[in-house]
């Protein structure tokens, strides 16, 4: 970690990793971090390094996260998702950082050295939805994906959370429209990348499920990952699983 380059890219701040042999050509890997744990950039780099890749791993953070955390922090962001988790949260999360992917991406190919080989993006829980808008929307030729604790299909999550916090979710036209819009099993024509699904077996159904719906549907690989839940913060047993997934997902898939 100590390699580790800290910048900002078209107004994304990230992380990035250099590969094996930083003077040769490195396949570039793209992803986003959870908002549960690991719920920033760097602590997804340190869960999910993905050592020994000639790649670079290049980790954005999320808007309202971070850097980019609004007026009244955590507890704002909090107090937004307890209004409307849908319309103030998943919605503009997604679409801003689907929306600056491109710009960022053209301009990190130009700033790391070597960064000329194929394209790879993840993400975890939230930052999967990233990913897998960014494969739908097929602005960038994607070479293979991978996403952890992957939020598939927006409403069982929202239901998930209602279970877990004790709230209503009350659903409108719209907030049904943004999530019938994130709900990658029935986009899966669009995800046209091959896929990598990893899910802990301890995880809340409303993931498990439409993972296993968009398995059957994408093919690609369905990994679970023993005793891990949702989360898989830096240096448990879950993040391990994912790391080795996504490593071997991804040696594999993104050779030349």
């Amino acid at each position: 970690m100590s390699e580790m380059i800290e910048g900002v890219a078209a107004g994304v701040p990230f992380v990035a990793v250099p590969p094996v042999d930083p003077a040769a050509p490195a396949a570039l890997l793209a992803g986003w971090h959870l908002m549960d744990e690991p719920a920033s950039e760097r602590a997804m780099a340190a869960a999910v390094p993905m050592a020994g890749l000639q790649a670079w791993r290049v980790y954005f953070g999320l808007p309202l996260s971070g850097a980019r955390l609004p007026e009244g922090g955590p507890e704002e962001v909090f107090r937004r998702a307890s209004e409307d988790a849908v319309l103030n949260i998943f919605e503009p999360v997604t679409e801003q950082a689907a929306g600056e992917f491109p710009a960022a991406l053209a301009e990190l190919r130009d700033r790391l050295p070597g960064a000329t080989g194929p394209l790879g993006v993840f993400g975890g829980s939230a930052g999967a939805i990233v990913a897998l808008e960014v494969l739908a929307r097929g602005d960038a030729g994607i070479a293979a994906a991978a996403v952890a604790s992957p939020v598939v299909q927006l409403a069982p999550m929202i239901a998930a959370n209602e279970r877990r916090y004790g709230l209503t979710y009350s659903w409108t036209e719209r907030s049904r429209a943004v999530a019938a819009r994130y709900d990658y099993v029935d986009r899966a024509a669009e995800l046209t990348a091959p896929l990598l699904l990893v899910t802990g077996a301890d995880d809340d159904i409303a993931v498990r499920e439409p993972a296993d719906a968009l398995h059957a549907k994408v093919g690609g690989e369905l990994v679970t990952v023993d005793g891990m839940a949702h989360e898989f913060p830096p240096g448990t047993p879950g993040a391990a699983g994912v790391d080795a997934a996504f490593s071997a997902w991804f040696a594999r898939r993104l050779r030349g």
